[in-house]
């Protein structure tokens, strides 16, 4: 036992060398057993795994990372988590990346919309790969990415580039779903209430829109077309904006369901239109919130683990492929959940 300088006992950290020893192996096999690709087997794996928990061993983790070049650390870069949706692929990303055996490193950004202010705090780590529920939003940060040569998975984004690639709701595709569904309750005054101006997954879905109120034979210039930012508040102040100037809708697709959710509390509280008595209504995301009965809300379901299944397999592809800069882009239909929102009036 030794002391220090007050001459108490110090504890000593337990190293490997004493794994090593109880476990009856050598000190190699004790770093084979805490490297995920390390060939080891299961037998003296368990017996070192025994005895590193009796000693309440921790490995150090730096040795391994100068050695190999790699850190087994995946930086999770998050935003908006005020809005469910990007919660709910945050937690479901976690639990995916820690059962494949990889570390999380969260960074934050304050951008709810695009990677551009996380590169700096990326480039202050060695991480062997970054996944968000974010969007690249210009061609200036996809080519930063792309120069940190490492892959980088995505959700929702319409840019991708060498060492990128994105898992993409179907979102042209949903926009002509709900055109084709307003069509049937017979909608002659709609409304699109678009998400942020650089949200290309918004972009997509009013495409989508307009395309289907097209091929459904409404006429694109009677759309009333409204900008929000993703956000309850910014749902609620666009039906004022509508009551402001003298509109009246009667169907509302939103982009996403925080906004959906403010739109008919507005109609209701501001207009006096019940949902969908006077106007039917259709979200995306089916956060939890669109189930409530205060709301009933029709919504898109992303299929957040279906997508975020997708983008495990693109990261385990692009991290099998070791320097080759692989580039995928994967689609997931949304699915329709038609509630009381959307209901017949009859």
């Amino acid at each position: 036992m030794s002391l220090d300088k007050h001459g108490k006992a110090a504890i000593r950290a337990v190293t490997s060398t004493d794994v090593a020893r109880m476990a009856g192996v050598s000190q190699s096999a004790v770093s084979r057993a805490f490297s995920p690709d390390a060939s080891i087997s299961a037998r003296t794996k368990q017996k070192v795994l025994a005895a590193a928990a009796s000693l309440g061993y921790r490995p150090n983790r730096i040795p391994a990372i100068m050695l190999s070049g790699r850190s087994y650390i995946v930086g999770v870069v998050i935003g908006g988590l005020e809005n469910p949706f990007y919660a709910t692929a945050l937690e479901r990303l976690a639990v995916a990346l820690r059962e494949s055996g990889l570390q999380v490193l969260l960074v934050h950004v304050d951008d709810a919309l695009t990677l551009d202010s996380a590169l700096d705090q990326l480039l202050s780590y060695r991480i062997d790969a970054v996944v968000t529920s974010l969007a690249i939003g210009s061609k200036s940060v996809a080519r930063a990415l792309s120069q940190l040569r490492i892959p980088v998975v995505c959700f929702n984004s319409s840019l991708v580039g060498p060492w990128i690639s994105t898992v993409n709701s179907n979102n042209h595709g949903a926009g002509l779903v709900a055109a084709r569904l307003m069509a049937r309750r017979g909608v002659t005054h709609p409304v699109w209430l678009a998400g942020p101006v650089r949200n290309t997954a918004s972009r997509a879905r009013g495409e989508g829109f307009c395309h289907g109120l097209r091929e459904a034979g409404m006429p694109v210039a009677d759309l009333t077309r409204l900008q929000g930012d993703d956000t309850y508040d910014s749902g609620y102040e666009a039906v004022i904006d509508l009551w402001k100037r003298n509109i009246r809708p009667d169907g509302i697709f939103s982009s996403n369901d925080m906004m959906a959710c403010g739109v008919i509390d507005a109609l209701r509280e501001r207009m006096g239109l019940l949902c969908p008595r006077d106007a039917v209504i259709v979200g995306y995301d089916n956060i939890p919130q669109a189930a409530w009965r205060s709301f009933d809300l029709t919504s898109f379901d992303q299929h957040t683990e279906q997508m975020v299944t997708r983008a495990m397999d693109l990261l385990d592809e692009a991290l099998g492929a070791k320097d080759t800069p692989l580039s995928r882009t994967h689609v997931v239909d949304a699915q329709l959940i038609e509630r009381g929102s959307t209901a017949c009036s009859e």
